[in-house]
């Protein structure tokens, strides 16, 4: 199972059902369930499902879009500095009844490839 890390701002809107675009600076091919990591904690916190990928959209289609990235229109600018910007599409976000540990491969700053015992672990918990 891949796990995408996440700041915790995000995570937080995303597991509450608020944010369904995670915004990035390239596409990505990977499609599915996927686990929630908040970034530094070394837990992963929640699941969802990645089903599909816009863009390179342009500032104005960030900004007719804030419900689904939670991003403030005026703060756009500031907030997204990616020469291109992407909008990973994801649903059926859940957090976990209790976060479960991982061990943090030196240098995964995007996404970490789960072991099978974390991916048993985060299914027992969902």
């Amino acid at each position: 199972m891949k796990g995408l890390l996440i700041k915790e701002r995000w995570l937080d809107l995303i597991l509450s059902g608020k944010k369904t675009w995670e915004i990035r600076g390239k596409a990505t091919t990977i499609r599915g369930r996927i686990a929630l990591i908040q970034s530094g904690s070394g837990m992963v916190y929640g699941v969802c499902e990645v089903v599909d990928v816009r863009g390179p959209l342009s500032i104005e289609e960030m900004q007719a879009n804030c419900d689904h990235h939670c991003i403030a229109r005026d703060d756009i600018p500031n907030v997204v500095k990616y020469k291109t910007i992407h909008a990973w599409v994801l649903q059926n976000a859940r957090r976990l009844r209790r976060p479960v540990p991982y061990d943090h491969p030196y240098g995964a700053v995007i996404w970490v490839n789960l072991p099978e015992e974390v991916d048993r672990q985060i299914g027992s918990e969902s």
